[in-house]
This record gives structure tokens, sequence and C-alpha cells, in this order.
């Protein structure tokens, strides 16, 4: 799962950061977002997952590292052009095609999520391009190494 879950998410980043500088050479900035989870950030009640939660962890750690290593500032920039700003999506419980075979498999588990959070639902897919947008476009200009959680108020309570 790590193999997977860190290691495949820190080389993609590397290697699209090698592309970003590249061909951006101080011209420009770069935004790149790391998808982690809201199990990054609490212990899913009821849910023996460590070395999922692990990962997920990881990869909030691993954006503030990247934020900071990728900065204009931390590449020394002259003219605080050409970094990249890094940060990160934490999504909650999300209802895709795996999650329904789970509700199939293991009855009142959609419900026990539901209660979990404010909203009382699981999100949709689409419910996070707008977050993704913001986090790469200028609205987010002055924000990285940050971790954007939505996930319906879950690790709100």
């Amino acid at each position: 799962m790590m193999d997977v879950n860190y290691t495949g998410v820190f080389m993609t980043c590397a290697s699209a950061a090698r592309a970003m500088f590249k061909w951006n050479a101080g011209r420009r900035d770069g935004a790149m977002v790391v998808i982690a989870s809201m199990s990054g950030s609490v212990a899913n009640k009821g849910l023996v997952c460590p070395v999922y939660n692990s990962s997920k962890a990881a990869l909030l750690q691993l954006t503030r590292n990247l934020a900071m290593e990728w900065s204009a500032k931390g590449r020394e920039s002259k003219n605080g052009l050409g970094g990249i700003r890094v940060n990160s999506l934490s999504p909650g419980h999300i209802l895709t095609p795996m999650v329904k075979r789970n509700f199939e498999e293991v009855p009142g588990l959609r419900e026990k999520w539901e209660r979990e959070n404010m909203m009382g639902r699981l999100s949709t897919p689409e419910e996070f391009k707008g977050a993704g947008l913001f986090l790469l476009s200028k609205a987010s200009s002055f924000m990285t190494g940050s971790n954007l959680i939505i996930d319906g108020g879950h690790t709100a309570w």
C-alpha cells in the first residue's frame, strides 16, 4: 500500500516537477495538487486500516516538504518566480463504484459513514472539481504547503 499511496505519488510529483522546472525556467510559477485523504488527519472510527491512514498522513507531510523545497524561495529564485506551489486535497468518503461494492459487502456501512459527517451524506467525485481548479489557479496564488479538507465536516467533530 505504501508503494502505491506514497512512493507512487512522490515519484509522480518529482517527474512532473522536473518538467515544470524545465519549461517554466523562472518565468512563472507552477502549481501541483496531491490527492490525500481525511484519513491522513484522523483515525477512522471502526475501520482497521493503519497502513492506509499512515500512507495518507505521509502525503500531508510530503506536500509541506515539496512546497518548501520547490518554492521560489526554496530554489533561491532571483525574481521570486519559477517556484511550484504544492497543496493537498483531502476528500472524505466519496461514493465511487468501489465504495458501492463495499456497501454491498458490509450491510449498514453506508448509513454509518453518512452519520459520521455533518452533511449526512457521502460526496460524489464531481464535488471536488471546483477545489482542484482553485488549488491549481491564481485564485490560490498565496497558498502553498496547505491541505484543503472536503469531508462534509467529518474531521471537525
